[in-house]
């Protein structure tokens, strides 16, 4: 038997007395006392009260009881609703339930699930709050469960007022970060050409043409394209009737033309789109410049390290931006993908929430929900990957625009952005989309979401 050196009985000494001392792991935090919204990791939903059920909803702010009061007790938590005090958030049976917040039913542990989400388990047991599986062909089912754990059993705790910070200089904000004027159907507008049947063109969704909408500050521009002999022209529904129709590269020459005289500018533009890919190359080969300024963020490692500033883009010229509502899977049949000539898949590189927030009189419906979630589709608006958050567009607008109603609901768009949009999507809005901007200055709303950025 080998005898241990002095030197060495002292290392191993001082090994074993460093592993008795050494500090371990700390347990993960749990979220800290305040209120929050109980928001779905996998739909984006919020647990309501609804009657003593436990339902989830569409996001709608301070609206709808769907404002949850966090506070410690002994080793769990307690989520007391804040329209309703007294009553928690708990368990009845198998299904998630208002209970009297003395109830024993009414306690929680909430643990850390990693990428800010968390879990909540009744304590002493394995059952966990948790949307109910969804049927096939349908949609999530409303009331929560109390069941096992998994995906469905995620959720985001997201402050009802969270901490904000400063917006980062110029040359170190991040696309994400910033947020843009859009316009919806920014090409029926009556000045640059027909755009509908001769009623419709009655009602334009805007009143200036696209070269002044560039002056005016407007970043933003969703298209509706549809095909013809001609090739891709702007028409809203249908192109029949259409007197003066415009096509698609002449609008998109006009935000050339504007970007390379406007060097430290960025436009994106937004296809509701309903031509074959290869007609859509054909008129994008017609505008002059255009692979100047095009950008490819699936060329640039977006997906794996997340947008780039602003002052980047810039300096590589990468600052027209465009995005198709088509499918992939029906551009794949055909053999030919848009994003090969570099026209992105929106739901790959964006969220979106629900296009209209009612008819064009009346009261409006704010409640901000994705405009993908369905019996066919669920992405959320609080989808987010590892090193990469989808760029958020916010649809602010009704069925029909309206004139005076659209420059009523442009005044309280930023109060709309702040208090439902945001805390539903946990993300600040990249593109404002109005009908009418230049009523009801949205433009002010745009400037107060530059001023900060949301955690």
């Amino acid at each position: 038997m080998r005898l241990r050196t002095p030197h060495a009985l002292l290392a191993t000494t001082a090994a074993l007395a460093a592993a008795v001392v050494a500090p371990q792991p700390a347990a993960a935090a749990g979220p800290a006392p305040g209120t929050y919204y109980v928001q779905s990791a996998t739909t984006g939903l919020n647990a309501a009260d609804s009657g003593g059920a436990v339902e989830q909803h569409r996001p709608r702010g301070n609206e709808d009881r769907q404002q949850w009061q966090l506070k410690p007790s002994g080793s769990s938590y307690l989520l007391e609703n804040t329209v309703a005090p007294g009553g928690c958030l708990g368990r009845a049976g198998d299904q998630a339930a208002t209970v009297p917040c003395a109830s024993a039913d009414a306690g929680w542990e909430i643990t850390p699930a990693g990428s800010d989400r968390y879990t909540l388990k009744a304590p002493g047991t394995t059952r966990h709050l948790t949307v109910a599986p969804k049927p096939p062909g349908a949609t999530y089912p409303a009331r929560l469960a109390v069941g096992g754990p998994g995906d469905l059993a995620e959720w985001y705790l997201t402050p009802v007022d969270p901490a904000t910070g400063p917006m980062p200089p110029q040359d170190r904000r991040t696309l994400d970060q910033v947020t843009f004027l859009t316009t919806h159907n920014a090409y029926a507008n009556g000045v640059d050409g027909g755009f509908a049947p001769p009623f419709v063109n009655l009602v334009p969704n805007q009143t200036r043409g696209i070269e002044r909408q560039l002056a005016d500050g407007v970043r933003g521009f969703m298209l509706d394209v549809h095909q013809t002999r001609d090739g891709a022209i702007l028409c809203h529904n249908s192109c029949t009737l259409v007197s003066r129709p415009v096509a698609l590269w002449v609008d998109l020459q006009r935000m050339v033309d504007f970007l390379k005289a406007h060097p430290d500018q960025f436009v994106t533009v937004f296809l509701e789109d309903y031509v074959d890919p290869a007609v859509l190359r054909a008129e994008l080969a017609r505008v002059n410049g255009l692979s100047d300024v095009l950008y490819r963020p699936d060329l640039t490692g977006v997906r794996q390290n997340g947008w780039p500033t602003t002052a980047d883009l810039a300096a590589a010229g990468d600052r027209l931006l465009i995005f198709t509502d088509h499918s992939r899977s029906a551009d794949q049949a055909a053999g030919l993908t848009r994003d090969s000539f570099g026209v992105m898949y929106q739901r790959e590189w964006t969220v979106e929430n629900h296009w209209s927030m009612g008819s064009g009189v009346g009261t409006s419906d704010w409640s901000c929900y994705s405009r993908w979630y369905g019996a066919d589709t669920n992405v959320p608006l609080t989808r987010t990957e590892p090193g990469f958050r989808p760029l958020f567009v916010m649809n602010h607008f009704r069925d029909v625009p309206l004139t005076g109603t659209a420059g009523t609901d442009n005044t309280k768009l930023a109060d709309r952005a702040r208090r439902f949009c945001q805390p539903a999507a946990r993300k600040k809005p990249n593109f404002l989309a109005v009908d009418h901007y230049d009523r009801g200055n949205p433009a002010s709303a745009v400037t107060t979401l530059n001023s900060y950025t949301y955690p």
